[in-house]
């Protein structure tokens, strides 16, 4: 008997793949039918990829054709496998903020290493170079930029843009400042759940008057939680860098931090690890070095987390004096620290246009403004 290729297909429509509504045909699960008299060869994929999903596709091709078109038919049923498109992670996105190009997130697994201080010497070291910088103070629970740009006293004045009463940042050495230290007492502390933090948070972002900025710097606090997911969720980070000391206890909480950038859903480029409090020289011994947390930890630590390693900076008095003072100590001039602070800065500079360069135009924002960085490539 010779088999006709339309009974075969009307045959098929009657049953339905496994695990799937549509029947054979509709859902496009047949890809072919060929007939060589009593002879039928069915390819067929389905979507489901267990051994009883294929077995019975088989089965019940075998015996639809049988009774519904010809019991003795020689038939050949090859099921290829499909399975769907492995779904994407649920990646935090954030909203851009009009005017700001580029937003470096400074962290640190624990508290104590010095994170505060570096990114405000980042900030006047940026602005020193020629940029147009920002500092967002996201330590909810303990905001020391404040007090690190003597601008403690300082309240935000409301300025009128489009309509709209935004936030005016307190500028001192260059550099725009928000923090929740401008809105509490100096005796006050901030006992919020996570909930009103974030949204406190999102308002100093959302509903400050940035205006246009280079690099907005979020001095994010220590550990990796809340605070930082709802930042991460708010804005698009280019990058972030990990502030540790050699110890070994801050390197273990700085490789949590730097994993928490790089899981699959957040995905934040981490654009290196700075090392601080690298070695202690006293001035009476300007060629002794003595390295009391440990030597080299964080260099080490970035060369086995395969992150670039910023620089590092040593132990010095004068940095916590000029912290202290509001006066950060990258604004010396002719020092050794203005150095470092230098040396280090091109480095975050260079690593953000390297991270801005390998991604595609639409998805980064070029830095435009490359003024006193040598790091930089003409």
């Amino acid at each position: 008997m010779k088999l006709n290729k339309q009974d075969i297909l009307k045959a098929l429509e009657s049953i339905t793949v496994p695990g799937e509504g549509q029947n054979m045909v509709e859902s496009g699960a047949v890809k072919n039918v060929i007939t060589f008299g009593d002879e039928v060869i069915v390819d067929i994929t389905i979507k489901n990829p267990s051994l009883q999903a294929k077995k019975r596709t088989e089965v019940d091709i075998l015996k639809i054709i049988h009774e519904q078109v010809y019991e003795k038919a020689k038939i050949t049923v090859n099921v290829k496998v499909e399975a769907p498109a492995k779904p994407k992670a649920n990646v935090i996105k954030g909203n851009p903020i009009p005017g700001i190009q580029n937003i470096v997130a400074v962290a640190s697994g624990k508290g104590g290493v010095g994170k505060s201080t570096v990114t405000a010497n980042l900030a006047v070291t940026l602005a020193k170079m020629g940029f147009k910088v920002g500092v967002l103070d996201a330590d909810i629970y303990g905001p020391s930029i404040p007090i690190m740009f003597d601008v403690e006293a300082e309240k935000p004045l409301a300025v009128n843009i489009g309509g709209k009463s935004k936030m005016k940042p307190i500028e001192n050495y260059g550099v725009k400042v928000l923090s929740i230290g401008f809105f509490t007492q100096p005796n006050q502390a901030v006992v919020w759940r996570g909930p009103m933090a974030a949204k406190a948070l999102n308002q100093m972002i959302f509903d400050a008057h940035w205006g246009e900025l280079d690099f907005l710097l979020l001095d994010l606090p220590p550990g990796t939680g809340d605070i930082h997911l709802s930042i991460m969720q708010s804005l698009p980070i280019t990058g972030a860098v990990v502030v540790s000391t050699p110890q070994n206890v801050a390197l273990a909480d700085a490789k949590k931090g730097v994993a928490m950038f790089q899981q699959e859903s957040i995905n934040v480029p981490v654009l290196g690890i700075i090392e601080n409090m690298a070695y202690f020289t006293p001035d009476e011994l300007p060629d002794n070095k003595y390295y009391i947390f440990g030597k080299e930890g964080a260099k080490n630590l970035s060369e086995d987390l395969e992150v670039p390693f910023l620089g590092e900076l040593p132990l010095v008095q004068s940095i916590r004096e000029a912290g202290d003072v509001g006066r950060p100590a990258a604004l010396q001039t002719a020092t050794a620290l203005e150095q470092a602070f230098e040396k280090l800065t091109q480095n975050v500079v260079q690593e953000v246009v390297r991270r801005n360069d390998d991604l595609p135009p639409t998805e980064a924002i070029k830095i435009t403004t490359m003024a006193g960085c040598s790091a930089v490539k003409k």
